[in-house]
């Protein structure tokens, strides 16, 4: 709901696009908002590692992968690689589906 505090770029990587690692620019510290399982409303401030899990999740939420917040220069640099992993030409060392999607 908040981010605030400083810009820091760090590496980010993500079991949805296996063996692709890029910076990422993130804030430093976010306020949140949530119902735990007892529709309990909590409002939280998060800051350093817990911010910037919480924003990468949050963006998988809303249909935004890590790759989205690169570089223009840096996505097209990684095209081959991400164009590779949509089929399916990776190693994981962890279960992986693969949705072809239909065009």
């Amino acid at each position: 709901e908040e981010e605030t505090g400083d810009d820091i770029i760090f590496q980010e990587g993500c079991l949805s696009i296996p063996g692709i690692r890029e910076d990422v620019k993130r804030k430093s510290k976010i306020r949140i908002s949530y119902y735990d399982r007892n529709m309990e409303l909590h409002e939280e401030w998060f800051d350093g590692w817990k911010a910037r899990i919480i924003q990468h999740e949050y963006d998988h939420l809303e249909g935004i992968l890590f790759t989205d917040n690169v570089s223009l220069l840096r996505k097209k640099m990684l095209k081959a690689k991400l164009n590779a992993v949509s089929n399916g030409a990776f190693d994981a060392s962890y279960k992986v589906k693969i949705n072809r999607v239909k065009r």
